[in-house]
C-alpha cells in the first residue's frame, strides 16, 4: 500500500500547489458532500415534494453510512495528513509537506471516504427520483408530435442531470483529496460504494410503508452488528479507535478535532435520524397533516419546506456538550431523532393547523 499512498501524496501536493486559488470553492464542495447536510438540507426539500423520495433518502443515507463505518474498521485506511508523518517511505525529515485546513482533521479511518460515499448515494437518489417524476407517460402513443418532443426534452434533461451528478461528485472527491483528509483511491471507493447502496434500494420498496416496529428492529440490528464488529476487532487485539489517537497526535491545530467526526458519533447520529423518521411517519400528527387534503396543495408544501429549513438552521445553533463522550452521544441521538420528527410531523402539523384556521376565518 505504500506505493498507493505515496502516489496519492503526489496528487495532493499537485492539487495544493496548482489549485490553491480555488480553495474556497473546494472547501464549499467538501461541505456539500458532508453527510450531515443530507438531514438538514436535502431531506426537508425532497420529503415535502415526495414523501417516498424523502423516506428513501434517509434509509439510503443511514445504511450507506453504516457500511462506511464497517468498511473503515476493517480496511484500516490511513489518512494523508498523518501517514506522511509516520511512513517509513520517507527518510529522516524529508517527508513531504501537506497543508492542513480546519476541515482536514477527521478522526475516523480513511477508507472509504464518508463524504464521497454519502454524497454519491444521496445525489443518486435525487437524480433518479427527479427523472422518474419527469419521465413522459407511456400511455400516450409515440406517433404524436407532443410525445416526441416530450421524449427529446426528457433525454436532454437526463443528460444534463447526470452531467451535473458527475460534476458534483468529482468536485467533492477532489475537495477531499485537496484538504489532505483522503487519498484518491479512498474517494473513488466511496463514490462507487455509495452508488451501489443507492441502486440496491431501488429494489427495496418495503421502506416506503415501514411500520415503527420495522424501524425499531432495524435500529437494534444496526447497533448490535456494529457493537459485534467492534468487539471482534477488540478480541483480535485491534483497536477500532486507533485513528482517533493518530488524529489527535498529528492534527496541526487541536481545535480542528471534533468529537462529532469519531466513528461512534456517526453511528449514533444515523440511528437517531432513522428512529426519528420511524416515529414521525407513524405519528398521528403526520397522518392528519400529510395524508389529508392540504398535503396536495402547493402552498402547503412550500410553507412546510420554508418552515423546515428555517427550523433546522436555527436548530443547528444548539451545540452538544462534549465534556464526556457518553453524554455527547446520548444528546446527539436525541437531537438527531428530533430533526426528522420536526420536519415530518411537527412542522407540517403546525402548518396544517394554520391553514385550517385561515380557511375557517374565510368561511
Amino acid at each position: 500500500m505504500d506505493f498507493v499512498y505515496s502516489s496519492g501524496v503526489l496528487v495532493i501536493q499537485h492539487l495544493q500547489k496548482n489549485y490553491r486559488e480555488h480553495q474556497g470553492f473546494l472547501n464549499f464542495m467538501s461541505t456539500v458532500g458532508d453527510p450531515r447536510n443530507i438531514f438538514s438540507v436535502y431531506f426537508p426539500l425532497w420529503f415535502h415534494l415526495s414523501h417516498n423520495v424523502g423516506t428513501k433518502m434517509i434509509w439510503v443515507a443511514v445504511i450507506s453510512d453504516w457500511f462506511n463505518l464497517i468498511f473503515k474498521w476493517f480496511l484500516f485506511g490511513q489518512r494523508p495528513y498523518w501517514w506522511v508523518q509516520e511512513s517509513h517511505v520517507y527518510h529522516n525529515d524529508s517527508f513531504p509537506h501537506l497543508e492542513q485546513f480546519p476541515i482536514t482533521c477527521e478522526t475516523g479511518p480513511g477508507s472509504p471516504s464518508g463524504h464521497a460515499m454519502g454524497s454519491a448515494c444521496v445525489w443518486y437518489v435525487m437524480i433518479t427520483s427527479a427523472l422518474n417524476l419527469t419521465r413522459p407517460s407511456s400511455t400516450v402513443t409515440s406517433v404524436h408530435s407532443f410525445q416526441r418532443w416530450a421524449v427529446i426534452l426528457f433525454r436532454l434533461l437526463r443528460s444534463c442531470l447526470w452531467m451535473a451528478f458527475w460534476l458534483i461528485q468529482i468536485s467533492v472527491c477532489i475537495s477531499r483529496v485537496f484538504i489532505a483528509t483522503h487519498f484518491p483511491h479512498q474517494v473513488i471507493l466511496g463514490l462507487s460504494a455509495g452508488m451501489l447502496v443507492a441502486a440496491a434500494f431501488d429494489h427495496i420498496p418495503l421502506v416506503y410503508n415501514a411500520s415503527l416496529k420495522v424501524y425499531l428492529q432495524t435500529n437494534i440490528l444496526l447497533f448490535s452488528l456494529a457493537i459485534c464488529f467492534y468487539l471482534i476487532l477488540k478480541l483480535t487485539d485491534s483497536d477500532p479507535l486507533w485513528s482517533v489517537t493518530k488524529a489527535k497526535k498529528w492534527c496541526a491545530n487541536p481545535d480542528w478535532i471534533h468529537l462529532d467526526t469519531t466513528p461512534f458519533a456517526g453511528l449514533v447520529r444515523n440511528l437517531g435520524v432513522l428512529f426519528g423518521l420511524g416515529l414521525s411517519v407513524n405519528s398521528q400528527m403526520f397522518i392528519h397533516s400529510c395524508k389529508g387534503k392540504n398535503s396536495y396543495k402547493t402552498r402547503f408544501k412550500l410553507m412546510c419546506v420554508t418552515a423546515s429549513l428555517t427550523f433546522l438552521q436555527l436548530y443547528d445553533f444548539i451545540k452538544m456538550f462534549s465534556h464526556t463522550e457518553v453524554l455527547f452521544y446520548i444528546l446527539s441521538f436525541c437531537k438527531s431523532a428530533s430533526v426528522p420528527f420536526g420536519v415530518v410531523a411537527v412542522v407540517p402539523y403546525c402548518v396544517h393547523l394554520l391553514i385550517g384556521d385561515e380557511n375557517r376565518k374565510l368561511a
